[in-house]
């Protein structure tokens, strides 16, 4: 007698290995504007503004790859609710551009984004290097006015020497563009030089991080962030390359994922609008675990999405 009692083909895939082919195996979706998602998933897997290491456009994909090891969990460890009671999510897919292009794929990231959040959508995108989010941002400011920006990252972006399509240079532009208010925003794990007469942002470098603690962080953070609508972008490099080797530009002395996790889970309540988790690069981490840790920054991001405006 069979042992099987219903469908094989309407079984629950619980394995962390199989069928991974979208974020947390949410739907795959081609026109994410339609359905009745909260937070659509994009990748971008651009990686042509690199000055280092090239690699990143395989981020998104190693991304989803990675998030299969942690959909298994239904209620994601400590928050204090199961994110699919109270988050549809599906997955666009990686976004479609010329090879080669960059100028057509700023176009097409901002024609996306601006289509998703019309739809009442909001949009976790994957890059791709992290000039991915420079476009993300303008099509954000279009819905939301100029926001308050938290930027976890090992470099402030903010070099004025690049070329217009250079990924240290996104929050040079976006301040001068009336993007985001850079007196209402916040750099953390910065551990690079930057000119910091007139820097604007408030930073707290990688050894203030460090030696402080997740919830003085965060109290600093919403002082300065206040009640605008923020955007959070996270470059995978903010963590010591200890914890995410593959990036494209390592930078020792970073957080570790411990920390992050805390933050995020103690920043629930602010007004978040838009997110992003970039420079992957699965090649120069033969273990994932730079993967991993960027999927589960995503997941902890949903999360915090769905607690905004709590008091």
């Amino acid at each position: 007698m069979s042992i099987l009692t219903s469908s094989v083909f309407n079984q629950v895939d619980n394995s962390i290995y199989s069928n991974a082919m979208t974020f947390l195996r949410s739907p795959l979706i081609q026109d994410p504007t339609k359905g009745d998602a909260d937070v659509v998933i994009l990748g971008l897997p651009f990686d042509m503004a690199t000055s280092g290491r090239s690699g990143a456009r395989m981020g998104p994909d190693a991304i989803r790859q990675a998030s299969i090891n942690l959909a298994w969990e239904g209620q994601r460890f400590p928050w204090d609710f199961k994110l699919s009671a109270q988050c549809k999510i599906s997955d666009a897919g990686d976004l479609v551009f010329s090879a080669g292009d960059s100028e057509e794929f700023c176009a097409r990231v901002e024609m996306a984004a601006d289509e998703i959040l019309a739809s009442g959508k909001s949009l976790l995108s994957f890059g791709g290097d992290h000039f991915v989010t420079l476009p993300l941002l303008r099509s954000h400011a279009k819905k939301f006015g100029k926001m308050a920006l938290v930027h976890f990252d090992a470099h402030t972006d903010t070099y004025d020497n690049g070329s217009r399509f250079d990924h240290g240079t996104m929050f040079y532009h976006a301040p001068n563009e009336g993007l985001i208010d850079k007196e209402k925003s916040v750099q953390i794990g910065i551990r690079t030089n930057y000119k910091q007469k007139d820097h604007g942002f408030h930073v707290i470098n990688a050894m203030q991080a460090n030696d402080m603690s997740a919830t003085e962080i965060v109290e600093q953070i919403k002082q300065t962030i206040g009640d605008l609508p923020v955007y959070l972008t996270f470059d995978i490099d903010c963590l010591d390359p200890a914890f995410a080797p593959g990036t494209g530009t390592p930078v020792c002395g970073g957080l570790t994922t411990d920390k992050v996790l805390k933050i995020l889970n103690a920043l629930r309540g602010i007004n978040l609008v838009g997110m992003d988790v970039v420079e992957v690069a699965p090649a120069y981490d033969q273990s994932e675990t730079t993967a991993l840790a960027a999927a589960t920054i995503g997941v902890d991001l949903l999360h915090l999405w769905v607690t905004r405006g709590e008091k």
